[in-house]
């Protein structure tokens, strides 16, 4: 706000807040597209580049890993705005995307080029998962708050969702040749693949144009009196984080559940190859999960915009319909001794409903942390969870890369992890420090 002009009381809104909303919901998409590049075609990348299971597992690996410097990115978006913190993310990306592109005849060369490729994109991770509660608080009133969160942080997971669908139908599985090894076959499938990986150089390169020409930091007059609000400083906001034991467990009932849910989608070509799912269907179970997830959650967002005050409730719905339907996955799994039907119509109902009870949880979890712990800053609130998050997904996915011949350890880590977060839901009081703010003092 300029000096010595206030903002109005009631706040104010604009136009152009939906393209704002646009560009960075682009960024996350794109971000989540090239992190998930490798997973839904890993057959296919074996072949062609040589990969090996742990190669694969370490492709996924680099997005937690990405999260190391987290807290300096919720620094920046603190200390000097949006813009900022979204140019160097989209650089990091564009930068990343290229190094992908690079035509280097070496195998050995290639493989090391597309790792530290995947590990830039990484780096984008932490503004394109923490940065859309803050992004709505800057930009929208209180009643659009909980849907913009929704929007702009769901993109990335739909962004994971289409490489489960580009994947599998750009390039060929190696699977049904009938001379598997042959040169011509490894060729083509290798042109395909990197036809892909162009395709994304492009479209990240494109976004960060867009966000290069247009991404302000904030509108002129903030929307709402919480937005115009002071803020806790940077040390203090982890003071008051770090001793705050609600927010300590409702941290843990988001993290648990999708870090070990993030890992699990990243490699559910792997998971599901040893129950004789092909690579193409293993790539629309993923798809539609996430898919159905996006939707639903900016459904159930909207919903907690029009009535406010009902986030646990939501969450507890979510979470013990995410508990039933990866219990159910998982016993699906162990056909030979639950003796259930192991279908395909089976494996796209329980892991679409998994991804619809999880993925759409997201938003309303982030919407509570906000509230929870108001006047910390949203960036840094939502920081230390995803960072938290991404902490259990690398965990798990280091303990993959050495158990990764059988998975059911993995698959029982699910039903667990939801039910964990729903007993934690159950015993979290909520309260809506920001929502009292802005109804109170605007009236």
């Amino acid at each position: 706000v300029p000096a010595g002009r206030l903002p109005p009381l009631s706040g104010r809104v604009y136009g152009r807040r939906w393209l704002v909303l646009l560009l960075f919901s682009l960024l996350g998409f794109a971000q989540g597209l090239v992190w998930n590049t490798w997973g839904p075609i890993q057959n296919s990348a074996r072949l062609a580049f040589g990969f090996s299971g742990w190669d694969i597992a370490l492709l996924v690996f680099w997005g937690p890993i990405g999260f190391a410097p987290c807290f300096f990115f919720m620094w920046l978006m603190d200390k000097k705005g949006l813009r900022v913190t979204v140019l160097l993310t989209s650089s990091l990306m564009v930068l990343g995307a290229g190094l992908r592109c690079v035509p280097v005849s070496d195998l050995e060369i290639r493989k090391k080029l597309i790792h530290g490729g995947q590990l830039l994109n990484g780096l984008a991770g932490p503004t394109v998962m923490n940065a859309a509660p803050f992004l709505s608080t800057t930009w929208f009133s209180p009643d659009e708050r909980a849907t913009a969160t929704a929007i702009a942080s769901l993109l990335n997971y739909l962004g994971s969702a289409a490489a489960f669908l580009v994947g599998p139908l750009v390039v060929p599985p190696p699977n049904g040749t009938a001379q598997l090894g042959a040169p011509s076959n490894t060729q083509h499938i290798k042109d395909r693949i990197e036809a892909v990986l162009y395709a994304e150089f492009g479209m990240v390169s494109l976004i960060f144009s867009a966000a290069l020409a247009y991404f302000p930091s904030r509108p002129p007059f903030p929307p709402s009196v919480a937005a115009a609000s002071q803020r806790l400083s940077y040390r203090r906001s982890f003071c008051r984080l770090l001793s705050n034991f609600r927010f300590l467990m409702i941290a843990l009932a988001y993290a648990i559940p999708l870090g070990v849910f993030s890992g699990w989608s990243g490699v559910l070509d792997l998971i599901l190859t040893p129950i004789h799912v092909s690579q193409v269907d293993a790539g629309w179970i993923g798809f539609w999960s996430i898919v159905g997830g996006c939707v639903v959650g900016i459904a159930m967002a909207r919903f907690a915009d029009f009535i406010r005050g009902m986030l646990k409730f939501i969450l507890l719905l979510l979470l013990s319909g995410a508990t039933l339907a990866s219990t159910w996955f998982t016993l699906t799994c162990l056909t030979s001794v639950t003796h259930l039907p192991l279908t395909t119509a089976t494996l796209y109902t329980s892991c679409i409903l998994l991804g619809i009870f999880l993925n759409s949880s997201v938003p309303i979890f982030f919407e509570l942390f906000v509230e929870t712990v108001y006047p910390v800053p949203e960036g840094i609130s939502c920081g230390v969870v995803t960072f938290l998050s991404n902490v259990f997904m690398g965990v798990l996915l280091f303990f993959l890369t050495f158990y990764h011949t059988e998975f059911s350890w993995f698959n029982w880590c699910l039903p667990g992890s939801c039910l964990l977060s729903l007993l934690l839901i159950l015993c979290f009081r909520e309260s809506y420090d920001r929502l009292y703010l802005d109804v109170v003092v605007s009236v």
